[in-house]
C-alpha cells in the first residue's frame, strides 16, 4: 500500500475526528505537522506538507480535511511527483462568510486540474462550503465528487466517530489508484 499522510484542517483534528480514528486504527498513517494548527499560514503548511512527503518512501495518498484541501490545491504543482492521489473532505469556500479570517492566506486556490487523481467528499449541509462550491471545485480540479449526505463539516462535531462510510470511500479510491 502507498504511504498515507493525514492532513487536518485548523486545530489539527482532535481525538473525536475521523482522521484521528483512522490514524489510530492504522499506525502506518502519518500526520503532517505545521508550526501552528490554530494560526494557519500557507507557506508554513506547504513546508510541512513537503517535509512529510519527503519522509515518505514513495509517492503518498493524501487524506485532507477542510483547510488542508485548499493547501493541496495551492501546493499541487510543487508536490505532483510525490503524490499518488488526494482524498479531499469538506473543501471550504474561502469566499464564504464562515471562512476563518486567520486562514486568509489559503484564499484564491488555483482553478486548474490537479496533477494527480483526486476525490472530493462533500456534505449536503456543510456550513463552510456549499454543494455548488463543491461541484465547481470538482470541475476545476478535475476531481470526482461524492455527496456523503448531511453531515455538517464532516468533523468531530458531526458525531461520525470512525466514519465507516468515509473509510469505504477512501479504500475504494485507493483501489482505483492501485495503491
Amino acid at each position: 500500500m502507498a504511504p498515507v499522510i493525514i492532513l487536518p484542517g485548523i486545530s489539527g483534528s482532535g481525538e473525536s475526528h475521523w482522521q484521528s480514528h483512522w490514524q489510530s486504527a492504522t499506525p502506518s498513517f502519518t500526520r503532517f505537522r505545521p508550526a501552528d494548527w490554530d494560526a494557519p499560514d500557507l507557506a508554513d503548511w506547504t513546508r510541512a506538507l513537503r517535509a512529510a512527503l519527503a519522509n515518505a518512501p514513495q509517492p503518498a495518498v493524501l487524506v485532507a480535511h477542510s483547510l488542508a484541501c485548499l493547501l493541496v490545491a495551492h501546493a499541487a504543482e510543487q508536490i505532483r511527483d510525490r503524490v499518488r492521489g488526494a482524498f479531499l473532505v469538506a473543501v471550504p469556500d474561502p469566499d464564504a462568510a464562515a471562512f476563518p479570517a486567520e486562514a486568509a492566506s489559503f484564499g484564491n486556490p488555483p482553478r486548474r486540474p490537479l496533477p494527480f487523481p483526486a476525490l472530493i467528499v462533500a456534505s449536503a449541509d456543510d456550513p463552510y462550503g456549499s454543494l455548488d462550491d463543491a461541484r465547481r471545485r470538482a470541475r476545476e480540479w478535475n476531481a470526482g465528487l461524492v455527496i456523503a449526505g448531511a453531515h455538517g463539516h464532516i468533523n468531530g462535531a458531526s458525531g461520525l466517530g470512525e466514519w465507516p462510510q468515509g473509510r469505504l470511500l477512501f479504500d475504494a479510491f485507493c483501489a482505483g489508484l492501485g495503491a
